[in-house]
């Protein structure tokens, strides 16, 4: 049967001569692999600049019941980036959130509700004029609500860490050397509890941001089993220098 979605590309890998296998997050069934043919020939009707990794499009695709590689039918744009392809800041944190989503999320099954706050994040990312600086910390604490592991507790002067293996704020010293101290737990509460319209309002500074990353990288691994090492974080810190 055909069935109609929007999706997020994840992974676009080549297959064959001209054929790519796309590897996308859909808003109908979760993550999917697709063939879609003859992308790379030169009169190609879908282009490769359609299907590229963090793009939004909307499907129409053949599912088949037991089958983990169906074939596109139709693949049209969904939101073209306008500001995205053209900054080197904000395509470095898409890349970065990009992989995120795609070492964090294993759903092979529908989940409107994480698909409409990945598709709001990017499309946010590309249409804000506003800064981005803390648009990729804010992603990764509002992605570990759909995760299952979103931080609890509250930042005060009397719980002013963050345990990373518990996933709380908390007190004392945890006894082991796996939490965020006082000033990087506070920027973490702070933009936890912020909206993404009010990020701008919030000042950190770069050793803040880049170590506050670090340790959100961290908080996923104990919380994931089997994430991998977000390679895109090494390329974001070039740049954020």
């Amino acid at each position: 049967m055909l069935i109609k979605t929007r999706g997020l590309i994840f992974r676009a890998t080549k297959y064959g001569d001209s054929s790519l296998i796309l590897e996308v997050f859909t808003e109908a069934k979760g993550i999917r692999k697709y063939i879609v043919s003859g992308v790379r020939k030169a009169r190609s009707q879908t282009p490769a600049s359609l299907v590229q990794p963090m793009n939004l499009v909307d499907l129409v695709a053949y599912e088949r019941e037991g089958k983990d590689l169906t074939r596109l039918k139709e693949v049209r744009p969904a939101h073209v980036y306008t500001q995205i392809p053209f900054d080197v800041f904000r395509g470095t944190i898409g890349l970065f959130m990009l992989e995120v989503a795609r070492n964090a999320i294993r759903e092979s099954e529908e989940n409107p509700a994480l698909f409409d706050f990945l598709y709001a994040a990017f499309e946010f990312l590309d249409t804000t004029t506003g800064p981005v600086t803390h648009l990729h910390h804010h992603f990764m604490l509002e992605l570990t609500a759909h995760l299952g592991f979103l931080p609890s507790g509250i930042w005060t002067d009397a719980t002013p860490l963050f345990d990373l293996k518990t996933g709380q704020f908390t007190g004392g010293h945890p006894g082991h050397p796996e939490y965020i101290d006082e000033t990087r737990a506070a920027l973490m509460f702070r933009l936890l509890h912020a909206n993404r319209d009010e990020l701008p309002e919030i000042t950190s500074t770069r050793a803040e941001r880049t170590g506050l990353l670090n340790d959100l990288l961290r908080f996923y691994q104990y919380h994931i089993e089997g994430m991998r090492e977000v390679n895109s974080f090494k390329i974001l810190k070039e740049v954020m220098g």
